[in-house]
């Protein structure tokens, strides 16, 4: 097996087509071909947008979408979890009304943790998906509000429910619904025909928390990657499939853990071992690298993720080079 001497995501610069898809009349995915997905909650007062994009220069193609819709105030912005690509184009939402911006405790607190080091790993592991990255404000994206485990907000009429219902991603991962629609953004959760980053994830969680997400049967999501999925079968499909490469990634590492292989060993058997079934997934070489690494943390007594930083980053490409 040959690997680039780079980041596999360093390489990728071509542009992506943007589907702005209307999954009912409160409800729209702004997705562009396994990029990350922002989503959008319209009520008769107000405007929710769940994910920001990665710069404020990205987030003015979701406001020219929205505003081709609606006029109203984009009054809340939600975040899925904490990461760079998600968050650091709020600033964008704030010309158009937002007064706060949401996520859980558990997000807050990460940011805190890891922000700083989060944001300078991010933009240099995936250049393109930071377009425009001088538009980003110094420092942080903070949350103005926060929550532990549920809350509502309300559009006017339109109430939209947000929960924490395990950890996956991250510790502080939000799901955001439409209870009577059966609507739900799941971020990063979820992926559909997309690899499933999990550099900073739960392995052991993950696959219980998609089971109690897959309870709530769902008719239409929007997956942190991937094309909206509009049918109840897509939906268990796409929850299905995420789980599957979640289990089977932790399953393959935690074996070679137990036959007492290193992690470049075991990293180049769980790369063979998978290709072929997710090899045709969006940026599955860009995320098996982490993927690993993280399994490997988890399965040899690390049940926190380490802080990814530049530096753990080359050291750890070093590390599965050698």
């Amino acid at each position: 097996m040959s690997q680039p001497k780079v980041f596999a995501s360093q390489a990728d610069l071509a542009e992506k087509t943007v589907s702005f898809t209307r999954l009912s009349e409160n409800a729209y995915a702004y997705t562009a071909e396994g990029d990350p997905n922002t989503g959008v909650f319209i009520g008769d007062e107000a405007v929710m947008v769940v994910d920001t994009q990665a710069t404020p220069v990205m987030a003015q193609d979701v406001i020219r979408r929205i505003r081709e819709i609606t006029p109203l105030p984009i009054k809340y912005v939600l975040l899925s979890h904490y990461h760079a690509v998600r968050v650091l184009g709020a600033s964008a939402y704030f010309a158009e009304g937002a007064q706060q911006i949401i996520a859980s405790r558990d997000t807050y607190d990460l940011i805190v943790e890891r922000g700083e080091q989060d944001k300078a790993s991010e933009i240099g592991r995936f250049p393109r998906l930071f377009r425009n990255v001088e538009s980003v404000p110094a420092g942080l994206t903070w949350p103005t509000m926060t929550f532990d485990g549920t809350m509502s907000v309300w559009l006017g009429k339109l109430e939209v429910k947000i929960a924490q219902i395990g950890r996956g991603h991250t510790k502080g991962d939000t799901i955001a619904y439409l209870e009577d629609q059966k609507i739900c953004f799941s971020g990063d959760l979820v992926e559909y025909q997309s690899t499933a980053y999990a550099g900073d994830c739960y392995f052991k969680d993950w696959p219980t928390t998609l089971d109690r997400l897959a309870e709530y049967k769902f008719e239409k999501l929007v997956p942190g990657r991937g094309a909206a999925l509009e049918t109840a079968a897509d939906v268990g499909k796409a929850i299905a499939s995420t789980r599957a490469f979640i289990s089977d990634v932790y399953t393959l590492v935690n074996n070679g853990v137990a036959q007492g292989l290193g992690l470049n060993q075991i990293y180049k058997d769980t790369y063979a071992a998978l290709k072929p079934r997710y090899g045709h997934w969006v940026i599955f070489d860009h995320c098996m690298p982490f993927d690993v690494t993280r399994a490997y943390d988890e399965a040899t007594g690390h049940v926190h993720p380490r802080i990814w930083t530049a530096e753990r980053d080359t050291e750890m490409w070093n590390t599965l080079e050698g």
